[in-house]
């Protein structure tokens, strides 16, 4: 039964003292609504309460995860956590390792010296990259991760319990300082498959901004394993076809849109990326990079690699650009080899293969770079996923950040539907503590005038 007035208003008096609630007030239907307090979901060095609290959601998830070491193969190879999303079963181990080589390859190829790693986990890039460093710091925020590695860990390598956010912190500066990161500062921080656990984009803008701004002169800052925003839809499509094979086309549409709408990752693209190096006072170009594993696999399909290149000498210059299809029929891929032979690539329009399975020419990621070799560098498209491209040499795959930030970016938040969860149980359970007569209020979150 809805509350006579009297009571609802005494109700929103009850709630809007809460800290993290800025107001509340009665709604036509006898029930209440809330809205956040802005600085429960600040970013920045110090998150808000609401937003610690969803890390803390992460950092409990892989506490548990780590600890039961299920996908532990060797000392350096533990993949726990590592499941197929359209077979739940753990990822092949060859391709688990080729994801992780692929990966090394990529920071190696920064020319890095001295790295900081956010979200390093249970070390997979750490024991396979020191041994071409002069010093290593990781940071996670498992702290059965830091203490296992920190256990194993080799020679000028130095292992912390810190999120993302806290990487120009003290504990942080002070261990570069002691491996003797030139100026305590180091030339590549890396950022691999740790994007999806940030809350919303305005946070992996600080963290990204934080990681331009802490990197040497000529150094890089490696965002890599991103879920891309552009992809969901196809993604969310392609799993559920995947849990029913015989469902028609209607019913997978219809989940795969539930899907869309349950997820609680942080998903975006790479033009959002790019924005985040705005406003830093540092020249800054992106590298954007298709995954190019052997095996078809959510890995493979939905998630890209960024390289971002900082306050470095201008990349090699593109060739003139040549449509895949322009290029002569049914051997396309005779024709660029034969293009790679005489010098400069570039070709775009690429059909991924995984992706467009029925257009004419599509060729997968993997073929390309087989075909190219250390030479090329396959890249996305930066206006349509599906599409790739190919670059000689490689080190004319990167572009002005400003320019890709101009196209407008696409990004799927998970941090307002927690919100809305979270507040709404807090809300009850403070009316259930303060004004019992008033439990029963229906309570609904209104983020639209939080954010106004």
């Amino acid at each position: 039964m809805p509350l006579d007035p009297p009571t609802t208003s005494e109700a929103a008096a009850v709630l809007a003292a809460h800290p993290w609630i800025a107001a509340a007030y009665p709604d036509e239907a006898g029930g209440l609504r809330i809205a956040p307090e802005p600085a429960a979901l600040a970013v920045g060095a110090h998150p808000g309460a609401l937003v610690v609290e969803f890390l803390d959601h992460w950092s409990e998830l892989y506490e548990v995860t780590y600890a039961g070491a299920h996908g532990r193969h060797a000392d350096d190879l533990d993949l726990s956590g590592w499941r197929a999303t359209d077979t739940g079963q753990p990822l092949p181990t060859d391709h688990m390792t080729e994801w992780v080589d692929r990966t090394v390859a990529l920071i190696r190829g920064t020319g890095a010296r001295h790295v900081l790693e956010l979200g390093c986990g249970t070390g997979l890039l750490m024991h396979r990259l020191h041994p071409y460093l002069t010093g290593y710091v990781g940071t996670d925020v498992a702290e059965h991760a830091v203490a296992t590695l920190r256990a194993a860990a080799p020679p000028a390598v130095r292992v912390l319990r810190a999120a993302a956010h806290e990487l120009a912190g003290a504990p942080v500066r002070r261990a570069l300082h002691e491996l003797g990161f030139p100026e305590g500062r180091p030339d590549c921080v890396v950022l691999n498959s740790v994007t999806q656990c940030f809350p919303t984009v305005a946070y992996l803008t600080h963290v990204v901004a934080t990681a331009i701004d802490l990197v040497a002169p000529g150094g890089a800052v490696v965002v890599g394993d991103v879920r891309h925003a552009g992809l969901h839809e196809h993604f969310c499509r392609w799993a559920e076809r995947a849990a029913d094979p015989d469902a028609d086309d209607a019913t997978v549409a219809a989940r795969a849109t539930a899907r869309a709408a349950r997820e609680e990752e942080l998903l975006v693209d790479p033009a959002t990326i790019a924005a985040a190096t705005g406003g830093i006072g540092r020249v800054v170009h992106v590298g954007v990079y298709a995954k190019t594993m052997r095996a078809d696999t959510e890995l493979t399909r939905y998630r890209f690699d960024t390289v971002l290149h900082v306050d470095t000498a201008a990349p090699a210059s593109r060739p003139p650009a040549v449509r895949w299809a322009d290029l002569p029929a049914p051997d396309r891929l005779d024709a660029v080899r034969a293009r790679l032979a005489d010098g400069p690539v570039h070709v775009h329009g690429i059909p991924n293969a995984l992706l467009r399975p029925g257009a004419p020419g599509a060729v997968t990621a993997h073929a390309l770079q087989d075909l190219a070799g250390d030479r090329g560098a396959v890249l996305l498209d930066p206006r349509d996923p599906t599409l790739l491209e190919l670059v000689a040499p490689a080190g004319a795959a990167p572009v002005p950040a400003a320019a890709l930030a101009a196209s407008e970016g696409q990004a799927h938040e998970p941090l307002p539907a927690f919100v809305r969860r979270r507040l709404t149980e807090e809300a009850r359970r403070t009316l259930r503590r303060r004004l019992p007569a008033a439990a029963g209020t229906p309570v609904r979150v209104d983020l639209g005038r939080a954010a106004g």
